[in-house]
C-alpha cells in the first residue's frame, strides 16, 4: 500500500466533513464525486444548486450523498457574521461588513470549520493562496501553540526513484506558498511545524535539513548565518529533533555526497523534511521539481491553524483536489486525536 493509499485508508475509518467553497467548478465537482465514492470524507459543496447540478449532468456525474450549500440563502450566514465580527472587530469591521464577508464562499467555508459545523476546507482552485489563507487565517485563526501560518508540499516521487529519497520516495518541502521572507525565529518555526507534520504523513521521525547555498560554512553570507541561527533556535526548543543545516540540496538528499560535506551529519543525505530560505527558492524548487522531475506535487498544506484549512494550485486537476481532501482528512483526524489526549 503506497503513501497515498495509507492516507485514505487512515481517513476512510473516521470520515471527516470537508466544505469545498469552489463547488460550481467542474474540476470539484468531479473530485467530490470520487472523494464520496470511496468514502473518505463527507463533501459539501458550496455555490448555486441549480449550477453545481447543471455542472454535474453535463459531465454525468453522481452527486449522491454530496451536501450542497448556496452561502447567498443559507440559515447559518447570522451565526457565522456573528463568529467573524466577534475575531474581526478589534479591527474595524462593522455588522454589514461581517455579513457581507460570511456570504463569500472562502469565508463561509473557514467560518462552518469555526463554529464546528465542518471539520476542514479546502479551496483555492479558483482563487489565490493570498485570498485562500486570509479567509482560514481570519475566521479560523492560529493554534494556541502556533506562532504563524506556513505551508507544506507532500511531494512523492515516482515509483522508479522512490529507493533514492526522502522517505520511500516521499518528502515535505516548506515554505513553497506562505511566507515570503521568514526570519530565523519563524524559519525555526516553519521547520518545527513540519517535522510534525512528517511524522503523521510519513508515518516516521522527521530528518529536517535547512538548505542554503552553503553546506557547514563552505560560504559566508548574513543569508548563511540566518540559517544557522534558526538551527540553533530549532534545536533550543526540541533538542531531540534531526534537523541540520546549513545544507545544500545534494548534500542534504545524497548519501555520498552528504557524507563528504558533511560527516557527522545527523540528517545529511538521508533528509526527509527540506525547509527552505525564503519563499522565492521553496516555489521555484516545488514547481521545478513537479514539473521536469514528473514528481507529484501535493498542496499547499497550511500548518498553525487552530483547524485545518487547505489550499490548492489554481492549476490543479480533479485527481489533486481528492488527493488534498484525503490529506486534510487526515490533518483534521489528527487535531482531534491531540486535542482528545489534551483534554481541550
Amino acid at each position: 500500500m503506497d503513501l497515498l493509499d495509507r492516507l485514505k485508508s487512515k481517513a476512510r475509518a473516521y470520515p471527516q466533513r470537508i466544505v469545498l467553497p469552489e463547488g460550481e467548478d467542474e474540476r470539484v465537482i468531479r473530485a467530490a464525486a470520487q472523494v464520496t465514492a470511496e468514502r473518505y470524507a463527507r463533501i459539501t459543496l458550496l455555490g448555486s444548486a441549480k449550477n453545481i447540478r447543471a455542472a454535474a449532468d453535463r459531465t454525468s456525474l453522481q452527486l449522491d450523498g454530496i451536501e450542497i450549500l448556496d452561502p447567498l440563502t443559507s440559515s447559518s450566514v447570522n451565526t457565522y457574521a456573528e463568529i467573524y465580527l466577534e475575531r474581526r472587530s478589534s479591527r474595524g469591521v462593522t455588522h454589514e461588513e461581517a455579513q457581507e464577508t460570511a456570504r463569500k464562499p472562502l469565508y463561509f467555508a473557514a467560518l462552518s470549520v469555526a463554529a464546528g459545523d465542518a471539520d476542514s476546507t479546502v479551496g483555492g482552485a479558483r482563487n489565490s493562496t493570498s485570498d485562500t489563507v486570509r479567509a482560514a487565517l481570519h475566521s479560523i485563526g492560529l493554534a494556541p501553540e502556533a506562532r504563524l501560518v506556513s505551508s507544506f508540499f507532500l511531494m512523492i516521487a515516482p515509483e522508479r526513484n522512490r529507493a533514492a529519497f526522502g522517505e520511500k520516495g516521499a518528502l515535505l518541502f516548506a515554505d513553497c506558498a506562505v511566507v515570503p521572507h521568514p526570519t530565523a525565529q519563524e524559519l525555526a518555526e516553519i521547520a518545527l511545524a513540519t517535522a510534525e507534520n512528517a511524522r503523521a504523513f510519513l508515518e516516521t521521525e522527521p530528518r529536517v535539513a535547512l538548505l542554503s547555498f552553503s553546506t557547514k560554512g563552505s560560504a559566508l553570507h548574513a543569508h548563511v548565518e540566518k540559517i544557522r541561527e534558526a538551527l540553533r533556535i530549532a534545536k533550543a526548543r526540541q533538542p531531540e529533533l534531526a534537523i541540520d543545516g546549513e545544507l545544500q540540496a545534494d548534500a542534504a538528499l545524497v548519501a555520498a555526497i552528504g557524507a563528504s560535506k558533511a560527516p557527522g551529519s545527523p540528517v545529511a543525505g538521508r533528509a526527509n523534511v527540506l525547509i527552505f530560505p525564503d519563499l522565492n527558492s521553496g516555489n521555484i524548487a516545488y514547481k521545478l521539481v513537479e514539473r521536469v522531475g514528473v514528481v507529484e506535487a501535493l498542496g499547499p498544506i497550511l500548518q498553525g491553524l487552530a483547524r485545518p484549512a487547505n489550499d490548492l494550485s489554481r492549476g490543479c486537476t480533479s485527481e489533486d483536489i481528492a488527493k488534498v481532501i484525503a490529506i486534510t482528512a487526515v490533518q483534521a483526524i489528527a487535531r482531534k486525536e491531540i486535542a482528545s489526549v489534551s483534554g481541550d
